[in-house]
């Protein structure tokens, strides 16, 4: 593997993971038992209702092995900063998206490589390859635990600091995703151009489905409407760079990447599109009530 797969990948990711924990505090974690139902409910559809679904469609478009994995190692991605961005935008409840993907990027540690191992034994997509060992699941924490846990220690000691440091971490962010992207895409041009039109249509039928769950289930479970759509963004958005960066890095396969960089392209439209559907407009009654009920699960 080149310099930039060993070093400059897990760098980049770790620059986004440390901008991330900027934007993180304790509080974030505890406030998750101020919103039990929503944050359940949420973490159920992300952990459990969206494998499935993807395990489903994997199957449904007959995907070769190695990029049945890959969309595996997807749906098993937590959300992330993207997600939060969305939900301002949209009027979700950023303080709940801050808390999933807090919650989120601690489970997926575990769940991440379970989830993808169960994949590789089940697709067999490599013929020397077991999967995520301990050793590769250790190297999982590093990568998306160790720069968070950084950030939250600067932010924690120095808040000017992160406060500063939040918009250019962003802008980075994108910056280092759309790089992260183009070279999964260049280095596996053939088997994507060969395989792009299942792939442009899974990424795209997986991102509706997942956005649509993460609004509809915790509405028809009463969930209020800013906590339903702070719930669509955290599911519906998964952190396409960290799943390529573990297939390059972790697992030493640029294909596995494939569908994360396929669906890193096309989400931000699907997202944006779908946030015009869900989004509640101004001065609107359930707005009111859903504001109230923020402040009152936000205060102290």
């Amino acid at each position: 593997m080149s310099a930039l797969t060993t070093i400059g990948l897990p760098v980049a990711l770790g620059i986004i993971m440390f901008g991330l924990g900027l934007s993180l505090t304790l509080g974030d974690f505890s406030r998750v038992l101020k919103q039990p139902k929503a944050v359940i409910i949420a973490l159920l559809c992300q952990l459990i209702v969206l494998p499935a679904i993807c395990f489903g469609l994997v199957l449904l478009f007959q995907l070769p092995p190695v990029l049945a994995v890959g969309m595996m190692m997807l749906a098993a991605s937590p959300g992330g900063t993207t997600a939060n961005l969305y939900s301002h935008l949209f009027r979700g409840d950023v303080a709940l998206n801050i808390s999933l993907t807090a919650v989120n990027s601690v489970i997926a540690v575990f769940t991440l490589p379970v989830i993808t191992n169960l994949a590789i034994l089940y697709f067999n997509p490599f013929d020397d390859q077991l999967g995520l060992q301990w050793a590769k699941t250790l190297e999982v924490f590093a990568i998306v635990l160790l720069p968070v846990a950084l950030g939250m220690l600067v932010r924690r000691f120095q808040p000017r600091f992160a406060d500063a440091m939040d918009k250019p971490v962003r802008i980075a962010s994108v910056i280092i995703l759309i790089v992260v992207i183009a070279g999964a895409v260049a280095s596996n041009w053939a088997l994507l151009v060969e395989n792009a039109a299942t792939l442009s249509l899974i990424t795209v039928v997986f991102c509706l489905i997942s956005l649509s769950i993460g609004y509809l289930v915790p509405r028809l479970l009463r969930v209020g409407t800013r906590q339903a759509i702070a719930s669509s963004f955290e599911i519906g958005i998964h952190n396409a760079t960290l799943a390529i960066v573990i297939a390059q890095t972790v697992l030493g396969s640029v294909e596995l990447g494939l569908p994360a960089a396929v669906y890193g392209v096309l989400m931000f439209l699907i997202a944006f599109g779908f946030g015009f559907l869900i989004r509640e407009r101004p001065g609107s009654a359930s707005t009111s009530l859903d504001e109230q009920s923020s402040e009152a699960t936000a205060a102290p």
